[in-house]
């Protein structure tokens, strides 16, 4: 199956959404029905400062909590708009922030963050000003904008009707800010929804039930409970425990000097898309096959592409003593251990 392909369906009962390429699953979303998905928004009521990190422990509906990091000048008691950035650890808060977002796939609208943008990775320059003369013109003067990079090749009439929408939906969440109890205002976009907003290079769409059977989704899902990932020269284990995420880089039969450095480029190329499907963040330590201090600098450079080119908010963060590598990755994704 050559080419991009977007398959809507559901997997266990649970809405899913998966992106082939060259028939080869690229990015996998499963919903997850326990936790609030990220985006969602809720009135939260502070409960209690955490002194000496400067965070605040807010109070959810039904019963759960959350952690905003940023909490100075707030006091118990005050309601407080706020979105869910990510999933939590078992037994942890769930990490929100006070800097709420309305994204859709053609615009982002910012409240309090005033300005009219357009993305840079649009460089035609009759486009942009041709954009820039939308913002303008859809501007309702309460909420900042950007216009994302979809809208290179998305219709005038799809952009306006997008951007108004996002401003409508901004204005009736903002408007149920005040209040005395937590409460939901939006739920977040589940799987289908999110395919929709952030898979938007050209793919054929197929929607109807039964898809990841018979285009050979699930063959590729059952493979994700499995730690072992072939690469080119070798291999990786991915292995998540409570603390952190540990990758093992191996090389194969090749017992060349070049194989320790064949390995581990293909292990930085390979990891974000490793780490992508099975829904794993947070702390990641990557034990690369020993090589030369002056190789070192081309993994770097190798994963830093690597992680430029995937979805999710990655840092790097460097090298430690015994020669491991680590990252930071935001947990964006439900750990799909478990679901599949």
């Amino acid at each position: 199956m050559k080419g991009r392909s977007i398959i809507l369906d559901h997997h266990k009962g649970r809405e899913a959404a998966a992106l082939m390429v060259n028939g080869v699953l690229d990015d996998l979303l499963i919903d997850d029905d326990s936790a609030p998905r990220p985006g969602a928004i809720f009135r939260a009521i502070c409960d209690r400062p955490l002194k000496g990190q400067g965070g605040m422990m807010l109070r959810l509906p039904d019963g759960d909590t959350a952690f905003l990091r940023r909490g100075s000048g707030l006091r118990p008691g005050q309601p407080l708009l706020v979105q869910v950035t990510g999933y939590a650890e078992d037994g942890k808060a769930i990490p929100v922030t006070d800097r709420v977002l309305f994204k859709s796939r053609y615009a982002i609208i910012t409240p309090g963050k005033p300005g009219l943008n357009v993305s840079r990775a649009i460089s035609d320059d009759d486009r942009r000003d041709q954009l820039k003369g939308l913002a303008i013109e859809v501007d309702d003067g309460l909420h900042g904008m950007i216009l994302r990079s979809s809208c290179m090749t998305g219709s005038v009439d799809d952009i306006t009707q997008d951007v108004i929408a996002m401003q409508d939906l901004a204005q009736a969440v903002l408007s149920d800010a005040d209040g005395t109890t937590p409460e939901a205002l939006t739920e977040g976009d589940g799987p289908h929804t999110v395919a929709w907003r952030e898979w938007t290079a050209p793919a054929s769409v197929e929607t109807e039930n039964g898809g990841f059977e018979r285009l050979g989704v699930l063959d590729q899902i059952e493979g994700l409970n499995d730690a072992f990932v072939l690469i080119e020269g070798g291999s990786l284990f991915v292995e998540p425990s409570r603390a952190l995420v540990a990758v093992d880089v191996n090389t194969g039969n090749d017992t060349s000097p070049a194989a320790a450095l064949k390995a581990n480029l293909a292990a930085a190329k390979a990891l974000p898309r490793a780490l992508r499907l099975r829904g794993l963040g947070g702390q990641i330590a990557v034990d690369f096959v020993s090589i030369s201090k002056a190789h070192r600098k081309q993994v770097e450079q190798a994963l830093r592409a690597a992680c430029r080119e995937d979805p999710i908010e990655t840092s790097l963060v460097g090298w430690t003593t015994m020669g491991l590598f680590e990252l930071q990755r935001k947990r964006e994704r439900v750990p799909t251990r478990g679901l599949i």
